[in-house]
């Protein structure tokens, strides 16, 4: 008994010292600092995440301190790209105007000029993102956000956007849309649950495809052989 009470005092002395060296040595090392996203409100389809707002165009907003916003492409428009090719973006130090060109996203076959959710100076470029532009459809939340803007008149804008409770019906309207659109075509673009099948704009025929870029993110699609000639 002496000696099974001695081998159970041994192992608590032990597992509390291993504790005790891994809680130490956590705190000694460095922590890389990482843009955790904003939480999700719903990771299913185009679960709109708490804290964002949405500029109509499907582009999005978060404030971070009192005069930045971390800006990025929305779920909905990342599925009607589907795959995404290139990324160009304004350059830093730009100004640029809530609802004015912030950036062109290539692919799907087509370019599309984009808008800024909100006013301000272009501060940092997710250069991951950039070179990696897939990340903007498998996390357009979190690791595929793709500028920081810093904006003296942030709360003012983040007024002028989709925010809170008006972002559920907003996307459930803009979800319908779509489907009356996309179902007099091909019935089968469109997924259960309501959610376009990934790569839409790719899917479809040239006419329906300007249609829905001028619907959905309200300009027009470039196409590329366009963009060829004027390079």
């Amino acid at each position: 008994m002496v000696i099974v009470l001695v081998l159970f005092t041994f192992l608590l002395i032990t597992v509390f010292a291993y504790l005790r060296n891994r809680e130490k040595a956590e705190s000694i090392a460095p922590r890389q600092e990482i843009w955790p996203g904003p939480q999700t409100a719903g990771e299913r389809g185009a679960g709109a995440p708490q804290g964002c707002c949405f500029h109509p165009c499907h582009t999005w907003a978060v404030q971070e301190g009192k005069e930045k916003a971390r800006v990025g492409l929305d779920r909905f428009a990342a599925y009607l790209f589907g795959k995404i090719d290139q990324i160009e973006v304004i350059g830093l130090n730009r100004w640029v105007r809530q609802g004015q060109k912030l950036m062109t996203v290539t692919g799907a076959g087509i370019s599309v000029e984009l808008l800024s959710p909100v006013e301000g100076m272009v501060a940092e470029h997710n250069q991951a993102a950039l070179k990696d532009p897939a990340l903007v459809s498998t996390s357009p939340y979190k690791d595929g956000w793709i500028v920081l803007i810093k904006s003296p008149d942030l709360t003012t804008d983040l007024k002028n956007l989709l925010q809170g409770t008006m972002v559920a019906p907003w996307m459930r309207n803009t979800l319908a849309r779509l489907k009356d659109m996309v179902t007099q075509f091909s019935p089968l673009l469109m997924q259960d649950g309501g959610l376009p099948l990934s790569g839409l704009l790719e899917r479809v025929p040239p006419e329906l495809q300007s249609k829905l870029v001028r619907e959905f993110l309200l300009t027009s699609p470039i196409p590329r052989a366009d963009i060829a000639m004027a390079l």
